[in-house]
């Protein structure tokens, strides 16, 4: 049985760790400088002057690349402790595990079907 007192520790690091946070926030902001010219506005990269507009169009097959990547990859997270209690977990793991790893499949197949890992 686990009481709230076995969580003091967490609340303890999560106080302090947003504590820090909030200070060194208002710190800068308060202490930093605040006198804004057009040369600091300006964007600076590797001493090349800019040129024309920054915001040109990326194809969205780029952003839905890194999302399924982002997606399918996350699910060896949940393969890990599978893999780890394999033995104890039997064999309703096991069909757990096929289940969800059947559902991935399904989700891959319904992406190749819509044709959005092709580049043209």
């Amino acid at each position: 049985m686990s009481t709230s007192i076995d969580y003091l520790a967490l609340v303890v690091q999560f106080l302090v760790a947003a504590g820090f946070v909030v200070t060194t926030m208002v710190a800068t902001h308060l202490i930093g400088p605040k006198r804004k010219t057009s040369d600091k506005l300006e964007n600076f990269e590797c001493g090349i002057e800019s040129k024309g507009n920054a915001r040109i169009p990326f194809s969205i097959k780029y952003f839905l690349i890194a999302i399924l990547f982002v997606m399918f990859d996350v699910e060896v997270i949940f393969m890990y402790p599978w893999a780890v209690n394999f033995r104890e977990l039997g064999q309703i793991g096991f069909m757990e595990m096929l289940f969800f790893t059947g559902t991935l499949l399904l989700g891959f197949l319904y992406i190749l079907k819509k044709g959005a890992l092709k580049w043209h």
